[in-house]
C-alpha cells in the first residue's frame, strides 16, 4: 500500500478566511488590553500591565495573522481512495489519519457566514467514535467530495 503524503490540498482561498480569523481575534484581544491599560493607568498598576497589554496583542496579529494560516495551509492535505480516507495536518505536529470508508456513518458540508462569502465549505465525516474535519474547499469541490464519501461508504458497507 503506497503510504506518500496525500496529494490533495484545500483552497488557497483558505489562507484569507484564516487570515481573517486572526483579525477578529485580534480585534476581541486589543479591546481587552485597551481595557486593561485603561484599568493600569486609573489604578497606578505596574507599568508590566501596559507593557503585556501592548506586546500580547502584537504577537498575537503576527502568529494568527501571518505565521499559523500559512503552515496550517501548507501542511494541510487530504486524499480520498475506495477503502480509506487519509488526512494530513498540523502547524508543529503533523497529524496524520486514515479513516476505513466501511466506518464512514454519514458525511455533511458546512458552510458559516465567512466561508460562504468565500465559496468555502467545510466536510464533516462522521464515524461511530469520532468527526473528522476537511476545511475550507471550494464549495464545488466540497458538494462532489461528499457525495463521492458517501457513495464508497455505501459501497463499503455492502462489501462487509
Amino acid at each position: 500500500m503506497d503510504r506518500r503524503e496525500p496529494k490533495k490540498r484545500i483552497s488557497e482561498r483558505a489562507l484569507t478566511v484564516w487570515k481573517l480569523y486572526g483579525w477578529i481575534n485580534a480585534a476581541i484581544l486589543s479591546l481587552i488590553a485597551i481595557a486593561v491599560i485603561t484599568l493600569s493607568i486609573i489604578f497606578n498598576w505596574s507599568f508590566w500591565f501596559i507593557a503585556g497589554a501592548v506586546v500580547i496583542p502584537i504577537i498575537n496579529i503576527v502568529l494568527f495573522v501571518y505565521v499559523f494560516p500559512t503552515l496550517k495551509w501548507r501542511r494541510w492535505r487530504y486524499e480520498v481512495r475506495e477503502e480509506e480516507i487519509e488526512l494530513q495536518h498540523g502547524i508543529f505536529i503533523v497529524k496524520r489519519t486514515l479513516v476505513p470508508m466501511v466506518r464512514v456513518q454519514h458525511v455533511d458540508t458546512e458552510q458559516g457566514p465567512i466561508l460562504r462569502k468565500y465559496r468555502l465549505a467545510t466536510i464533516s465525516i462522521s464515524t461511530a467514535a469520532t468527526v473528522h474535519q476537511i476545511p475550507a474547499l471550494d464549495i464545488d469541490e466540497a458538494d462532489s467530495l461528499r457525495d463521492s464519501i458517501s457513495a464508497l461508504a455505501r459501497v463499503a458497507e455492502d462489501d462487509v
